[in-house]
């Protein structure tokens, strides 16, 4: 490699960087979020969901957790609550909220995760009878564990978790309260099985361009398909699991 191709090689790294630390901040749009919060009372039950990649995905678009908080609600309701969905957004759908996203990534959602449990700190003090349950997949479930050690340390009761697929990386908060499913150990990417991974991460591209070149709408961080990281409502290793967590903590009989 010449002296020129190194110079262009290390231009191009120093202003990634450099946007990287120095990009203005693009925070996500939670405003319907806030808006639904504001808007219940009563003894309901909420379920906030976060999503795999980027954590801008609403859930009626989200095909890896659609049906699995679909499962949350019904059988909340068969509990006898009435619970209603929304979607906390991590980042905006733009370059500059893509790269406050890595930001995000990088520090372990220190902002983000913040002002998510201040949210439900907040919302928990208006509405003492209601309960809230925040569900997560991948770097979702990564970043509503980090909301949960919040909410721990600020004694806030009646706030569960569930967490799919937790990035290997991710030192998982100990809780009674937090339900972690990784398909019984055969997720590779929570046990962090690093050929499978970088198996996985090669493959990765190829199948966004294919899909790209089919009309299909797959994002790059939902072509990475790790082994063992799929998680679906009627599989043993969820469905069961989530329902018995639901009912141990949220029976009538426990409040």
């Amino acid at each position: 490699m010449n002296s020129r191709s190194k110079k262009i090689i290390f231009t191009v790294f120093l202003v990634a960087f450099l946007c990287f630390l120095f990009a203005p901040v693009e925070v996500p749009d939670n405003s319907q979020f806030k808006k639904t919060l504001n808007s219940v009372s009563g003894n309901k039950v909420i379920i906030i969901f976060n999503s795999g990649g980027w954590g801008s995905t609403p859930i009626e678009e989200a095909k890896d957790f659609f049906f699995i908080v679909n499962g949350i609600q019904r059988t909340l309701n068969d509990l006898g609550y009435q619970s209603v969905i929304v979607t906390y957004n991590r980042t905006k759908k733009s370059f500059l909220g893509r790269v406050e996203g890595l930001r995000e990534f990088s520090t372990l959602f220190k902002s983000q995760s913040t002002k998510l449990a201040e949210e439900i700190e907040y919302f928990r003090a208006h509405n003492p009878d209601s309960k809230v349950i925040v569900a997560g997949l991948s770097s979702g479930a990564a970043f509503i564990d980090k909301v949960m050690e919040k909410i721990s340390e600020k004694g806030i009761k009646n706030v569960f978790a569930i967490e799919a697929g937790i990035p290997f990386w991710e030192k998982s908060l100990k809780s009674e309260n937090v339900l972690l499913l990784n398909n019984e150990g055969k997720d590779t990417f929570s046990r962090g099985e690093i050929k499978a991974l970088l198996l996985a991460g090669v493959k990765a591209p190829f199948k966004f361009i294919a899909a790209k070149l089919s009309g299909e709408d797959l994002s790059l961080p939902f072509a990475f398909d790790a082994p063992g990281h799929e998680y679906f409502w009627d599989s043993p290793y969820t469905g069961p699991k989530i329902t018995a967590f639901l009912k141990d903590k949220l029976s009538f009989r426990n409040f």
